[in-house]
């Protein structure tokens, strides 16, 4: 292994994976000048003009050039179905082609990673990263931080139909509430986005663009990594791919990968790090008997119901009419305002569906557009859009090789619904998602429910629909888990168990996942992992 790194570049720190941990990573650890960082991205680079409008989301849903573009297998509990798994293949990863919603979760998510014994990673450890990371346009408070990397906006756009759904879950007895990210979680109100003045702030623009021209980062785009490279078990290079030919570089100090819940244990099977009888299958030299890697996979399922609304005030209408539409782009291109502002949800709500929780165990996403699918064509009539999400699924899991080839997608198992509690939540997220849909404050807007409509009404009808209609809501984590147990794939500093110099630091380290979308959570990770990196240099 060696005589292959005897020409190779050497760096500091390599870093694989250029997403919504790695930009903020190669920010921290080259901002010192005494390190020299690697960045290795896979993807190009961001100049797609769609990933810095936050509405282009649905322009980059199926494209090739900048999304992984993923497939599960099939889905046992989702009637043999393969589901759709977009992840970003672009500087800034996954926080270039996301919905750009900015929740961190609940406080009793990081508690509770920190009751299965991992210790420093309790709310109270991590809110103070959470706000060093932010520039709040609240201003800074007991939450919230100002003055950091990552823009978190207000919306811009107050459709009527997203504060009539507000009104209407009050009605129907959620509390209002302003900052899902503060004291408390649940309740209903708007969505903060990670925008600034109209545009997509990303990781890459957020962070990685203010660190482009240190003489210390080296970023190289379409760089796909092939493999890490081991003397023993201590991580010394990585091998990667631009175009035909194969690079190697050198890590003096470490090697982090941030290539996210999919490629990170993917990258880490194919260098010899996972379970045996897989690697040997394919001929893969082990380096460590690592069963848990690739084990624990988690993801947030949602089910969709669309309305027919009886007024012309949704984006379907904007889009779907010539002259609306050439509006809706004059009035972005000269004012960063209007429909092109708008995330992959405008109002939300938190609740339970059971009295018995301590916490709300279902998201809701309003949004004042419709499709059969995320990133087609929009309806031809006036619509709009509810889901509801389980936060926190019992269903777990798995991510492994398909080959030795680092060009052929993983075999992604994720289990939707595999549990009673899964599939009876969800049917209690609908039947309560329905309630606030039929609330007098949406009455003046409400044609109809057109999906699944009034021919579904039993328990076991609402299952049968989660069943054809459930999807991701595009959260997998935990794949190279934190923690204690022999499962766990990484320690409380996020160290490769029985490596050396190998870290990860993406959401695949989640202990479990968190209670709302993840990118804020990753963007965290990597904010008090690039500390620890630093202290543990020194």
């Amino acid at each position: 292994m060696t005589t292959q790194l005897q020409s190779a570049p050497e760096f500091d720190y390599i870093i694989v994976g250029a997403g919504s941990a790695g930009c903020v990573l190669a920010n921290r650890l080259s901002a010192n000048g005494k390190h020299s960082v690697l960045l290795l991205e896979a993807g190009p680079k961001d100049s797609n003009i769609w990933i810095h409008v936050p509405l282009g989301y649905g322009k980059l849903f199926k494209d090739k050039r900048v999304n992984w573009m993923y497939q599960t297998e099939p889905e046992p509990e989702l009637g043999g179905r393969q589901v759709f798994q977009p992840r970003g293949k672009t500087l800034g990863g996954s926080s270039s082609i996301n919905g750009l919603l900015y929740v961190r979760g609940q406080h009793e998510d990081y508690d509770r990673w920190r009751q299965l014994g991992n210790t420093g990673w309790g709310y109270d450890d991590v809110l103070p990263y959470f706000k060093k990371a932010e520039n709040q346009a609240r201003g800074a408070s007991e939450y919230h931080g100002a003055g950091g990397p990552l823009p978190v906006s207000d919306m811009i756009v107050t459709d009527p139909l997203s504060k009539a759904f507000i009104d209407a879950a009050v009605e129907t007895g959620l509390p209002y509430n302003p900052d899902f990210n503060g004291a408390s979680q649940e309740g209903v109100g708007l969505f903060q986005t990670t925008t600034r003045k109209g545009r997509r702030a990303s990781t890459a623009a957020a962070y990685l663009g203010p660190a482009k021209t240190r003489g210390n980062l080296e970023v190289e785009t379409s760089a796909l990594g092939q493999r890490v490279l081991f003397e023993g078990r201590r991580a010394v290079g990585v091998e990667y791919r631009v175009g035909a030919e194969v690079r190697r570089a050198r890590a003096r100090k470490e090697i982090v990968l941030s290539s996210g819940a999919y490629n990170s244990p993917q990258l880490l099977q194919l260098s010899g790090v996972g379970p045996a009888d897989l690697l040997r299958k394919h001929g893969i030299d082990v380096v460590l008997d690592a069963p848990g890697v690739g084990h624990d996979l988690q993801d947030h399922m949602q089910v969709r119901i669309v309305m027919r609304a009886s007024q012309p005030v949704t984006l379907n209408d904007a889009i779907n009419n010539p002259i609306r539409r050439t509006l809706t782009g004059m009035r972005y291109a000269l004012f960063r305002q209007g429909w092109l502002t708008i995330a992959a949800g405008t109002a939300g709500a938190f609740f339970k569906t059971s009295p018995r929780l301590a916490s709300p165990d279902i998201q809701v996403h309003f949004l004042p557009f419709s499709t059969d699918k995320m990133g087609e064509k929009l309806h031809d009539f006036s619509g709009f859009t509810a889901s509801v999400c389980q936060l926190r699924p019992e269903s777990r899991g798995t991510l492994r090789i398909k080959s030795a080839d680092p060009l052929a997608p993983p075999e992604i198992r994720v289990n939707y619904m595999s549990t009673e509690t899964d599939r009876t939540t969800n049917v209690e997220g609908l039947k309560i998602l329905r309630k606030i849909l039929n609330a007098k404050a949406l009455k003046p807007f409400v044609v109809e429910e057109v999906d699944p409509g009034a021919k579904v009404a039993t328990d076991a009808e609402l299952l049968d629909f989660c069943r054809q209609r459930g999807s991701t809501i595009y959260h997998p984590t935990s794949t190279c888990r934190m923690g204690n147990d022999a499962l766990a794939v990484v320690d409380q500093r996020l160290r490769v168990k029985g490596c050396e110099a190998l870290r990860v630091v993406d959401g695949s380290i989640m202990p479990d996942l968190v209670s709302g979308n993840t990118n804020a959570p990753i963007i965290m990770i990597a904010e008090k992992a690039s500390d620890m990196i630093l202290e543990d240099a020194r």
